[in-house]
């Protein structure tokens, strides 16, 4: 990662200069599902704080070895960022240091790739220590294997005895620190990870159940938890709000407790260094004895936001968990629509979280749910939220 990139990304979201952006990225052909990885980019540079001005998508069946796009694309591009001053330039893919270099050269501004940008979003919405950890945790995986850039940039020397100059020397040492570092977040995690071991099993001895919210970013699941247990957690229209998990005790109608909690929300190609480093939270949900998947019925995309959490699901070993569906934000959609979204999804229902009533509506589906996989298990009436 170059200079310019490191520059782009710690100005991304400057109050004062908003970054105009240009967005590029790769399609077999021109279709949805194509379409609907760029907008959902634009919105994530929307939330970083800058502004997306330009989209270039070609199609190509992989990425070119050098740059990303083909050669003659990316001279386009770079005449294109001079004409709307573009100050950063964002790729819907990851890039190898020389990708990034190479654009660089030829554009003159910064580049950076899906992952980092996601990487910032989430260091800048991190708030419990937890949260932090684990942002920093995937932020030095993700730039280790990168750190080559920066030799190149401080060293132009080649190999060999008396050649070894400062960039060699600098690499060096900072592999040494970013190893260090990585010792002392992954001590730390597995310290949150056994302690949230403790509290799962003290839960099981209780024979306290629990319910966990999972579902694609910006889906409403925070509006939802809200309603169900009082709760008054931060829900906005963006990507990425809740990033620290919530549990809070939900009553249900006969009175009884189970633990419901909200988790961090799901996206398409989540990078793997974020699974990875919320592995502990995700845990959470994995260890569920019911899942509640929130969608947003109004979504042009939402059967292709539906798959990219079953994936992560898979994933972190929560397929085999019992799962139920909500259909969230049917205010935005036709009853028409709602009733076929019913209809294809048996069990699922149709509600929108704003709505007071829609309170009641999930729990009795959630109630219905426990009751056919409690499997033995009794509802605790008392017990400490985790």
């Amino acid at each position: 990662m170059r200079r310019e990139s490191a520059d782009a990304l710690h100005s991304l979201a400057t109050p004062f200069t908003p970054q105009r952006a240009a967005l590029i990225g790769l399609g077999a052909e021109h279709h949805d599902p194509v379409e609907s990885s760029l907008e959902e980019l634009a919105r994530l540079v929307q939330t970083a704080g800058a502004i997306p001005v330009l989209r270039i998508l070609q199609e190509r069946s992989r990425p070119h070895a050098a740059t990303f796009l083909g050669r003659g694309k990316v001279k386009e591009l770079g005449k294109a960022c001079k004409e709307h001053k573009i100050s950063v330039v964002i790729a819907d893919g990851e890039l190898s240091p020389a990708q990034r270099g190479n654009i660089e050269d030829i554009v003159q501004c910064g580049v950076i790739d899906r992952t980092q940008l996601i990487l910032d979003i989430f260091a800048r919405r991190a708030r419990s220590s937890e949260g932090k950890l684990q942002v920093e945790l995937a932020q030095l995986r993700y730039l280790l294997p990168r750190l080559i850039g920066f030799g190149q940039v401080l060293s132009r020397l080649g190999g060999g005895i008396g050649t070894r100059g400062p960039g060699e020397t600098k690499l060096e040492t900072d592999r040494r620190r970013i190893h260090r570092r990585l010792s002392v977040v992954q001590r730390q995690i597995e310290h949150v990870r056994r302690r949230r071991a403790q509290l799962r099993a003290r839960r099981t001895k209780r024979q306290l159940l629990t319910v966990a919210l999972v579902g694609y970013t910006n889906a409403g699941k925070t509006t939802l938890f809200n309603r169900l247990t009082g709760d008054h957690a931060v829900a906005s229209d963006a990507l990425f709000v809740t990033l620290d998990p919530l549990v809070r005790r939900l009553r249900l109608s006969d009175r009884r407790t189970v633990l419901c909690s909200d988790t961090v929300g799901f996206l398409d190609r989540l990078p793997h260094t974020l699974l990875a480093a919320f592995r502990a939270t995700l845990e959470e949900v994995a260890d569920a004895d019911l899942v509640v998947h929130v969608c947003d019925s109004s979504s042009p995309f939402k059967d292709e936001h539906s798959k990219a959490v079953q994936e992560v699901l898979t994933e972190i070993g929560a397929d085999m968990v019992p799962c139920v569906v909500v259909w969230n934000k049917s205010d935005l959609i036709t009853r028409e629509e709602s009733r076929r979204i019913g209809l294809r999804e048996p069990g699922s229902v149709c509600l929108s979280a704003i709505d007071a009533a829609s309170g009641p509506v999930a729990l009795r589906v959630i109630e219905k749910a426990l009751k056919r996989t409690a499997a033995g298990f009794h509802y605790c009436e008392t017990g400490r939220t985790a």
